[in-house]
């Protein structure tokens, strides 16, 4: 399993994965592929420098990347407006019947409320890449589209690619136009923001668009060395994945149970591919969540509609620590696309890295014996 991204990041398999978690982030790129950070968690520069220095000592000297959110500027965003004055108050209550509703306990006293997760706009976006370029990180990738072609430049200048996840050929066009280096195909079954083309479609749509002036990794719905091996198929240098190792050994964020699962874990492990919905009630764009009792809350009637990105974030935030930190399944708020209905155990993101290239192996041999027939 090796492509021309191998060689060129300096990685044994062409396995990208993004994840908030830097101990699984660290892991799989020291299993041979390539972690990718995501940024949008810090609301401090100083703590993602922490983090950093962390990864740096402890992956080995393995490559890894970042992953930035870098929205469109919001107008009101470095004026004197008060961004929670936009919030309605309507909805603020509907936030605070629904935690009632459903039992949802307040934090410690002692605990720190977060009061919105600023690393949604694009000022605080931007100081992620200012810390990030000091690090030897050999990725940048973009959740919502192409960075300011500034940006691009910024990166370029200190010798690292920058990649952006495209839901449409169209987008992926103009990401290459806008110096983009590497185009993530993110289908529908994606966790997260995500568009309204699935997979099989869009991977060879996008790869074909662009003809070979930037390689495209696959992302969406991939949990399996199989998938994988379609992927490449279709024409991808890469995949792309998220999902699959929410449930890795190494991930360590959430509410610990007794178990030694996270409160989030639990919830995943007892998904079918049916227990997502694509809703804008975690950002204010659509984006793929685990389906339980807080999103069938959100579809009732009587429920507000979502505000814009990102002022729904900050009206959703502490909620969201709330229900990860509280002891029950049913009521938590998370990311996660439609491979969640085979995330059944918890395993060393090694493990599944290995599983990956195995089925891989596996399923190559069972087209090569047909090809050969």
């Amino acid at each position: 399993m090796r492509t021309e991204l191998c060689e060129r990041f300096g990685i044994e398999y062409p396995i990208f994965v993004f994840t908030p978690s830097e101990k699984v982030a660290a892991a799989v790129s020291k299993a041979g592929g390539l972690g990718v950070l995501g940024c949008v968690r810090f609301n401090d520069a100083d703590d993602l420098e922490e983090v950093l220095q962390w990864m740096d000592a402890n992956t080995d000297g393995k490559p890894y990347g970042v992953d930035i959110v870098m929205p469109a500027k919001i107008p009101t965003e470095g004026t004197a407006v008060d961004i929670n004055k936009l919030i309605p108050q309507s909805h603020r209550d509907f936030v605070a019947k629904t935690l009632a509703d459903l039992g949802v306990p307040p934090l410690p006293e002692d605990e720190e409320k977060n009061e919105g997760v600023l690393g949604w706009l694009h000022s605080v976006a931007r100081s992620h890449v200012d810390v990030a370029l000091k690090h030897p990180i050999k990725l940048i990738a973009n959740a919502l589209g192409s960075p300011p072609v500034d940006v691009i430049e910024q990166a370029h200048a200190a010798g690292v690619p920058v990649a952006a996840l495209a839901g449409s050929a169209k987008h992926a066009l103009r990401h290459v136009e806008n110096g983009v280096d590497i185009v993530v195909a993110q289908g529908h079954e994606a966790g997260g923001h995500t568009g309204e083309i699935g997979s099989v479609v869009l991977w060879p749509e996008i790869v074909d668009a662009l003809d070979g002036r930037a390689p495209v990794l696959a992302a969406g719905g991939i949990g399996t060395g199989r998938q994988v091996a379609a992927a490449l198929a279709l024409g991808a240098q890469g995949v792309w994945m998220g999902s699959a190792f929410l449930t890795a050994a190494e991930y360590d964020l959430g509410h610990r149970l007794p178990g030694g699962t996270s409160t989030i874990q639990d919830a995943l492990l007892r998904a079918t591919t049916a227990d997502t919905v694509r809703r804008k009630i975690y950002t204010g764009k659509p984006a793929r969540l685990l389906k339980t009792k807080w999103t069938d809350a959100w579809d009732a009637l009587d429920a507000p509609e979502p505000l814009p990105m990102p002022l729904q974030n900050i009206l959703v935030s502490e909620a969201h620590q709330r229900m990860n930190e509280s002891d029950n399944p049913d009521t938590v708020s998370m990311p996660v696309g439609q491979i969640v209905g085979r995330m059944n155990e918890i395993r060393p993101a090694a493990d599944i890295i290995a599983e990956l290239v195995a089925g891989f192996e596996q399923a190559t041999k069972r087209l090569d014996g047909i090809a050969g027939a």
